[in-house]
């Protein structure tokens, strides 16, 4: 298992820019092996199951992220598959983005463990949006309830690996789910933060696991 590594909080230096093609496939393990991932409060370590070939960040106090150097994000499609699992307030797995620093960012999280959740409004759960630093999920549902937040419909497995496709276009952000022709949840940014680095983020206490990303930028 890989050490910690640690981003200045004060912003990232970005080597090359995402504008410099319309989409762009990543091999993670090869990320790592170039040491082209940075990792945040989190050790980071190889995957290879049957059907998913990525990394895996481990269970940790606090936000963990593997930022990608490099590579700077506006406009476009993030795709991606995320694994957490069903344990109670303790899997919470997505992707940070027109993140400033390692505390600035917005993000698209899951929560697996409210996926199949008996409670309809513990289902409304399921994912997420957040503003870091100042719009936590716990601001947001109490200012806005059930507008940054929903249920997925069908819902995935909560063990299982999931698809999510977050599609940003300006203020606009829609999330689909293991090829949804139709958006889990659809919000508008609530900050003036329109670029920056990309991520996979983890929340309080979470693991995670991620393979399969693809960045398409549109105008």
């Amino acid at each position: 298992m890989m050490g910690k590594l640690y981003l200045a909080s004060t912003g990232f230096l970005f080597l090359m820019s995402i504008n410099s093609f319309s989409q762009n496939a990543f091999d993670l393990r090869k990320l790592v092996k170039n040491k082209d991932l940075e990792v945040v409060n989190r050790d980071l370590s190889l995957i290879n199951d049957d059907s998913h070939s990525g990394i895996r960040l481990s269970k940790d106090y606090g936000e963990g992220i593997a930022w990608l150097k490099g590579v700077e994000f506006s406009n476009g499609i993030l795709e991606f598959d995320a694994r957490g699992e069903d344990v109670e307030g303790h899997s919470f797995v997505g992707i940070a983005f027109h993140a400033k620093d390692n505390n600035t960012f917005d993000a698209i999280y899951l929560r697996p463990f409210r996926f199949n959740d008996a409670d309809a409004a513990m289902r409304n759960h399921s994912i997420q949006y957040i503003a870091l630093p100042n719009f936590t999920w716990r601001v947001l549902r109490e200012k806005f309830p059930n507008k940054f937040e929903h249920a997925i419909d069908p819902s995935p497995d909560p063990n299982s690996w999931v698809r999510i496709r977050v599609v940003i276009k300006d203020a606009t952000v829609s999330t689909y789910i293991n090829g949804n022709k139709e958006p889990s949840l659809v919000v508008e940014k609530v900050n003036q933060i329109n670029t920056g680095a990309i991520g996979f983020y983890v929340a309080d206490t979470s693991g995670g696991d991620f393979a399969n990303l693809t960045i398409t930028k549109t105008n």
